[in-house]
């Protein structure tokens, strides 16, 4: 028996880093959604007691340094699995991007885990054991259209948000989420307006999403990195009803309602980057 399930790509509509909490980590409020752009990972039972990892990409690691093996690792220790897995990793998403592609995998194990194993595991019980990987899992866990704050951890659901293209550009280069947050000034960062953000979409307010957009980690991680910048600065040019940078970067997503606006964008970034993307919504 083999189980597949998706894992997209998520982008920040907008990111707020209000203050470094007593545990070392920061407290945030964030509006994240989902696009169609996804790896896809398959599992498969083992009768050995081990966890295997396969990937089509060679550089991706598949040991206790991968998100999948970790939270398959946890899942083995703490509900008593003896049984082995096979999992399979298809890698669309760009690593080190800011569009949560080991956090999205992670989710995806333990949905996958959990139906092949018949665990009956809770929201609750799955967003704990991807806590203890990463700080985006609970959010890829839902997967549509959220306000998120605390360290992660709090997931509201909202409206999906109105239904748009997303271009997606990824530089030559990747960023350490870690090392960004890390060097993150409180007295040099901007507050987007994280409830009003929301509260257009639950409007289904397309402009006054776009007003309302906007990310703290901007201002720590373009300063280093000015090509995410001269990236956004290209796609406002050729049209994009708004461009910006995704989590910590480097990754900077437009968005656009016409297709044909979408299209000359993506033409305008081609032979400026590598990776580009022209993806929709997930509703």
């Amino acid at each position: 028996m083999e189980i597949i399930e998706k894992a997209p790509a998520k982008i920040n509509l907008g990111l707020d880093v209000l203050h470094k909490r007593e545990d070392g980590y920061h407290e945030l409020e964030m509006v994240m959604s989902s696009v169609d752009l996804a790896d896809h990972l398959s599992f498969e039972r083992l009768p050995e007691d081990q966890i295997v990892i396969e990937s089509n990409k060679a550089f991706l690691p598949i040991d206790h340094r991968n998100n999948v093996y970790q939270a398959a690792a946890i899942i083995k220790k703490r509900y008593d699995v003896t049984e082995g897995i096979k999992i399979t990793i298809q890698k669309n998403i760009p690593v080190a991007a800011g569009l949560g592609g080991g956090s999205t995998d992670c989710a995806a194990t333990l949905r996958g885990l959990n139906r092949l194993w018949s665990l009956n595991l809770s929201m609750e019980e799955m967003i704990d054991i991807g806590m203890h990987v990463g700080t985006d899992v609970p959010y890829c866990l839902y997967g549509t259209t959220s306000f998120i704050a605390g360290k992660g951890e709090i997931v509201k659901e909202l409206r999906p948000m109105p239904p748009c293209w997303v271009i997606l550009v990824k530089p030559r280069m990747s960023v350490s989420t870690r090392k960004i947050f890390q060097q993150v000034d409180m007295t040099r960062i901007t507050h987007p307006d994280m409830k009003n953000l929301a509260a257009a979409i639950l409007k289904q307010d397309y402009q006054e999403m776009l007003y309302y957009m906007g990310n703290s980690l901007e201002d720590v991680t373009i300063p280093k990195h000015q090509v995410i910048q001269q990236i956004k600065t290209r796609m406002i040019k050729y049209g994009a009803d708004a461009a910006l940078m995704s989590g910590s970067g480097p990754t900077v997503f437009a968005l656009c309602q016409k297709q044909s606006r979408a299209k000359r964008i993506v033409n305008a970034v081609k032979g400026f980057c590598d990776e580009v993307y022209m993806v929709r919504t997930l509703n």
